[in-house]
């Protein structure tokens, strides 16, 4: 039994992925990355015009969503399958990197071409495209380096990534530039420092040993091109799925009213997508962890029982930290008109609003993720088409019937959408996973989160004092440090071990 928990060692060359000590190097890196971001977006808010800010933002957003089909899901099956044959994993991502090539070469110039035939903002369309391209070939190498289990290089590539793309803006900022085109190219450069970071790193790891071996030693999966293709289609767009879903109501959003509201809503997101962070960086952790243990349904059932109660106790420390950093700190950063109606609506209340889908999403990370990692990641896929399509209906509905009222309902609509598709995900990957009898063992522990959440979140928006209610998520605590605690006895694996 391994004093970690969830790793034993490798060999003397490579360490086992680790739940708890990969999701806290990764949330921590996510920690710092996300303030330097908030500083960043901070400049943006204040060097742009609102109407300039927003068209940076879906000029970002749209390439970021029409490209994840290019990640073909494959760097998420080198996560599930690294683990098990560490010397394989720098072949299996220089056998992703040709795949994928492929894919860009025929499909990126046709969505280009598309774009900016209807856009007149085409300079700017090709910075968004490119740094969508860059961020989706370091998925590849960081996603190696997790698996070989030095998530900590990981985190030192985006920490450094966000780090260069903050130092650009405040350089821009301080000759008082505006120019938009400027700021989305220092948002490339940034990109493209954190790719050759990841690359080095995983090039240090996995491409140096003496034993390398071939793709093919990663499963049988790994074979030919076109059974890789298969088994990664299930996950094709899982990277960046929660980040897509919640960009849908930017773009009718944009539709509906225009670019200042973009902005807004925006602003509104960015504490809300920072701590998205915590639930990312658990899934990234997981999975190599459930991808080790997947034919072991009873360890696979302990390490998701841990997660959960983990998740549980996450929530009402990430209610009340949210609330409070926002509540105090965003309205000194950003512009009073994101504040004080000028556009609309309040930031800051939209974002209270949000943070109920951000503890329905953080609670469906065991179910999602073990859907991922499980004999039918079919099911995953699944579950994301009906995400999807929950979220741009409740969207299309919600704001659509708020625009006819005012701009501000329609602004809020938006939020309440983005939680009802959050919720959806949370109650269908329960659904999917086969977690229905541990859902109704915590039937009730479960049935009086989700109220209290919802009704403190909404009071929180409505500036209640009824909000102190969520306090009482705090009884959630003990249980999530206990779990924290509980060591998960992992066996020896002749596939998870090369030689020693």
């Amino acid at each position: 039994m391994h004093p970690h928990g969830f790793e034993e060692s490798m060999s003397n060359q490579h360490r086992r992925p680790s739940f708890g000590r990969d999701s806290i190097w990764l949330a921590s890196a996510d920690v710092v990355a996300v303030l330097l971001a908030f500083v960043g977006q901070l400049i943006l808010a204040r060097a742009l015009l609102s109407e300039s800010y927003g068209l940076f933002v879906i000029a970002i957003d749209l390439f970021a969503t029409l490209f994840l089909l290019l990640d073909l899901g494959l760097p998420t099956l080198l996560a599930r399958d690294g683990p098990r044959h560490p010397s394989a994993i720098w072949s299996g991502m220089l056998r992703i990197y040709r795949l994928q090539g492929i894919a860009v070469i025929l499909f990126a110039p046709i969505v280009v071409a598309i774009v900016l035939s209807q856009s007149t903002h085409d300079i700017l369309m090709l910075l968004g495209a490119g740094v969508a391209l860059v961020h989706i070939a370091s998925y590849a190498p960081r996603t190696a380096l997790r698996a070989a289990g030095d998530a900590r290089f990981e985190s030192l590539t985006k920490v450094i990534e966000r780090l260069v793309t903050t130092i650009g803006y405040a350089a821009l900022f301080s000759v008082a530039s505006t120019d938009v085109l400027a700021y989305a190219t220092v948002f490339l450069i940034g990109a493209i420092v954190g790719l050759l970071l990841a690359f080095f790193g995983a090039y240090r790891i996995c491409g140096t040993g003496d034993k390398r071996g071939e793709s093919s030693a990663l499963g049988s999966v790994w074979m030919s091109n076109k059974s890789i293709l298969l088994a990664a289609l299930p996950f094709a767009i899982t990277l960046g799925v929660l980040p897509y879903v919640i960009r849908i109501e930017k773009f009718i959003l944009a539709r509906e009213l225009g670019y200042d509201e973009v902005a807004l809503f925006h602003v509104a997101q960015l504490a809300w997508l920072a701590g998205l962070l915590v639930p990312q960086a658990m899934r990234a952790a997981l999975l190599p962890v459930l991808g080790a243990s997947r034919t072991d349904s009873s360890l696979f059932n302990q390490h998701l029982d841990r997660v959960e109660s983990i998740c549980f106790a996450l929530v009402p420390i990430g209610l009340v930290a949210g609330a409070a950093i926002v509540w105090i700190l965003l309205p000194l950063g950003f512009p009073p008109e994101y504040f004080d109606g000028t556009l609309g609506a309040s930031a800051r209340d939209v974002f209270m609003l949000l943070l109920a889908g951000w503890a329905c999403t953080v609670l469906s990370v065991p179910s999602y993720t073990s859907l991922q990692a499980g004999e039918k990641p079919w099911l995953f896929t699944l579950l994301i088409v009906v995400v999807v399509l929950s979220s741009t209906l409740f969207g299309l509905i919600l704001i659509s019937w708020g625009a006819q009222t005012s701009v501000g309902l329609a602004i809020e609509m938006a939020a309440y959408a983005s939680v009802a598709s959050s919720l959806v995900m949370l109650l269908v990957g329960i659904v999917l996973s086969r977690r229905m009898h541990e859902f109704m063992q915590r039937g009730l522990q479960w049935s009086a989160t989700l109220a209290v959440v919802f009704f403190s979140c909404w009071s929180l928006s409505e500036q209640l004092y009824w909000a102190l209610i969520g306090l009482g998520l705090f009884t959630l605590l003990p249980q999530g440090l206990r779990a924290m605690r509980t060591i998960v006895d992992q066996p020896m694996s002749p596939t998870s071990i090369e030689a020693e």
